[in-house]
């Protein structure tokens, strides 16, 4: 007996969908990659979609859209209540990006922006976990075991050192600068 195929089409696009690739909600038959969500065309999965009329939302837009508006009658501004998604429809950079608007931030040490996973904040001067060093040496510190002079970090022991050899930390200032154009013309 050949193989007949099957007759179900994808509420979303209309094609035919074969066993393999066959997902059922709301007692209507997608494609698995045509399972999105209305509003951010986000994939969706049978445990985090909910649908209002025959429309799918992500869970987050479900509740932007109905949940905390406390009505059934409200949309988003400017999306259409179709089930159907236009084909040609390309996603405005501007909208796009501004799902991934972070912090603004910069880093003390490199001023480059820093994120929460990267973040050392001390005396709300936020650094990254790279840039919190020691300046004299390079050495790795925390927030427990550093000083800070003039804007500059040292670990506990070069600043003692330092503050042996030179009798306090006012001469630093152009010994590093020294010892930084050395190093770039040794490399």
């Amino acid at each position: 007996m050949a193989f007949a195929g099957t007759t179900q089409k994808c509420m979303a696009c209309e094609k035919t969908v074969y066993l393999v690739d066959k997902l059922t909600a709301d007692n209507r038959v997608f494609h698995k990659a045509c399972f999105r969500c209305h509003h951010c065309k986000g994939t969706l999965k049978l445990s985090n979609y909910n649908s209002f009329e025959g429309v799918l939302y992500c869970r987050p837009h479900f509740d932007q859209l109905f949940k905390r508006t406390g009505s059934l009658d409200k949309s988003f501004e400017g999306t259409p209540k179709t089930v159907k998604p236009e084909k040609d429809e390309k996603p405005q950079a501007a909208k796009v990006s501004s799902m991934f608007v972070g912090t603004r931030e910069k880093c003390f040490g490199c001023k480059n922006t820093v994120y929460p996973t990267e973040k050392v904040s001390v005396n709300g001067t936020p650094y990254h976990k790279s840039c919190f060093k020691c300046s004299h040496g390079g050495c790795v510190i925390s927030p427990s075991n550093y000083i800070a002079h003039e804007g500059r970090l040292y670990c506990k022991h070069h600043h003692v050192q330092l503050i042996k050899e030179k009798g306090n930390l006012s001469q630093l200032e152009g010994d590093h600068d020294k010892n930084s154009s050395v190093r770039t013309t040794e490399s």
